[in-house]
């Protein structure tokens, strides 16, 4: 029986049509293979491997423009496209998904507005690594001078980073316990030097953000940096915190590190949650001047 292009599950630039989420998580590996052998009508395959990389379909004709950026960003977000990959030009980003040059501009100026890919005059578009300033900005606006905003932003740590640590017991590798482990020793030296502890500090969580594995963990722990930093230059500039409680404060990283170096993802989450109940009770005893 002859074959029917209308009923291949993919259909390229003829067709105009890809099957929605066919090659979700596989799609840089299924263009691969598409860009090295051919199959299909006559020996040849009708189909742009860009389109079966970027997942493109023919989008619904209301809101084209955001119908693009979400294909674009989920290709970003699982991977197909990486940071310091080049954007395909607007064109071809047109071609993939069946709309005019000017809608996958736009597409293209919003997710540069977004942070998520870099546009140089006379360069090509890169894909840029998740930028948590903006949303770190909007964080410190929000929680600056407010004793509900600086409680929020305590518990929004909390409720993110035990299980964080726990997936980056799951996930760590060597190289990324040599870092933090490196990054434990700058604690430890810089005991009662605030500026320099708050640093190494911060690095810690945001090191544990990244070997968790997980890109948005990551996102929203690095954007809770700046407030965390305010918060923590008043808290540990008090008169009264003693060496002890450098130590101790020392001490409750260690253990979070070791549990994590042992791959006991139970540990961790128990040794991060002890964490934040110890300095996150200080912290709000200090703001709410009991």
């Amino acid at each position: 029986m002859p074959h029917q292009f209308c009923h291949s599950p993919l259909m390229g630039r003829n067709g105009r049509r890809l099957r929605p989420g066919l090659y979700n998580g596989g799609a840089r590996s299924a263009a691969e293979d598409i860009m090295k052998k051919g199959s299909g009508l006559n020996g040849t395959l009708d189909i742009d491997p860009l389109d079966v990389l970027l997942g493109a379909e023919d989008v619904a004709p209301v809101r084209l423009g955001e119908a693009v950026i979400e294909k674009l960003t989920q290709a970003i977000l699982d991977g197909r496209l990486k940071p310091g990959d080049a954007l395909p030009s607007e064109g071809r980003i047109a071609a993939s998904f069946g709309v005019s040059k000017q809608v996958a501009r736009e597409a293209i100026r919003e997710l540069a507005a977004m942070g998520v890919v870099h546009i140089q005059q006379g360069k090509v578009t890169r894909i840029r690594d998740l930028d948590a300033e903006p949303l770190g900005r909007f964080f410190r606006f929000a929680v600056r001078g407010s004793a509900t905003g600086i409680n929020e932003a305590i518990e929004l740590r909390r409720i993110l980073e035990p299980p964080t640590t726990r997936l980056a017991a799951k996930a760590r590798s060597e190289a990324e316990l040599a870092n933090l482990a490196a990054i434990l020793a700058r604690m430890e030296e810089s005991l009662g030097d605030v500026p320099s502890w708050i640093e190494a500090d911060l690095d810690f969580h945001e090191a544990i953000g990244t070997m968790s594995g997980n890109r948005l963990l990551k996102f929203q722990i690095r954007a809770l940096r700046p407030i965390i930093s305010e918060i923590m230059e008043i808290f540990n500039s008090r008169g009264n915190r003693g060496p002890a409680e450098w130590r101790e404060t020392y001490e409750r990283h260690v253990r979070i590190f070791n549990a994590i170096k042992a791959g006991n993802a139970n540990a961790a989450f128990d040794a991060m949650s002890q964490h934040f109940e110890a300095a996150d009770a200080a912290v709000k005893e200090l703001f709410s001047g009991e």
